[in-house]
């Protein structure tokens, strides 16, 4: 019965399409502040630091809102549709930007994603009696686990079918030979001891495969934001 409940329905569904979003998109992130920018492991996770960042401080800042006035829908509507702008200027990167942009792009899908996804679940467990919250809530992170499931899956597939094409185009030498496959080798530490003309022709073919799958994913922000404008903000209970 929980699915006759139209607000469950709407932001599970948005919850879904955020997941496949936000997983997809930072699922290759570090490996290719990496590949592109010559960072180390730790380097690369803590230039993640600005999407956290924003995404702990709007989630922090969202409540204190919807506390305030009691009003939820217009913040994941505002949310959902950042995130589809911030996968957008993810989607135009290149290994020639200044290390800034990337760390901004990031912290516009950081942004997004605060206003958005624990809203997301306050519209669920503000649907239902106390009793059934626990279980709407779990259904909720069900259905946004496996859209992140399917964001990691289905980028990973892409980026390796498109890398595999863009090595082989690019350094043919290098794909064939009865290689197997050489891009599956390509990791930073070898890509770092590799002849300058054949380490940039290997990271442009890894900027080049996986930068363009970010458009592809700015649909599930839309698609996020349309079904949140179908939910009815019903009054915020403030006691148990």
């Amino acid at each position: 019965h929980l699915f006759a409940h139209r607000n469950f329905v709407l932001s599970t569904a948005s919850g879904l399409f955020i997941g496949v979003a936000m997983f997809g998109a930072l699922g290759y992130m570090p490996t290719y502040l990496q590949m592109a920018y010559g960072k180390s492991a730790t380097v690369a996770g803590l230039l993640m630091i600005p999407m956290m960042g924003a995404m702990l401080t709007t989630s922090i800042l969202a409540g204190a809102q919807v506390t305030r006035s009691g009003r939820y829908k217009t913040l994941p509507i505002v949310g959902s549709a950042i995130i589809a702008l911030g996968l957008f200027l993810m989607s135009t990167l290149s290994v020639d930007d200044a290390l800034w942009r990337v760390c901004g792009a990031l912290a516009v899908l950081g942004v997004g994603l605060g206003l958005s996804m624990q809203i997301l679940v306050l519209v669920v467990q503000n649907a239902f009696p106390l009793r059934e919250v626990g279980t709407a809530t779990a259904a909720n992170n069900f259905f946004r686990q496996i859209g992140a499931t399917l964001g990691s899956a289905v980028v990973g597939s892409l980026f390796t079918a498109r890398l595999h094409d863009l090595v082989a185009e690019r350094l043919p030498e290098a794909a064939g030979g009865g290689s197997g496959g050489a891009e599956s080798s390509l990791t930073p530490e070898v890509i770092a001891q590799l002849p300058e003309p054949v380490r940039q022709v290997i990271v442009s073919a890894y900027a080049d495969a996986l930068t363009p799958i970010y458009l592809w994913l700015v649909p599930c922000g839309v698609i996020a934001t349309v079904l949140l404008l179908f939910i009815r903000e019903d009054e915020l209970r403030t006691t148990l």
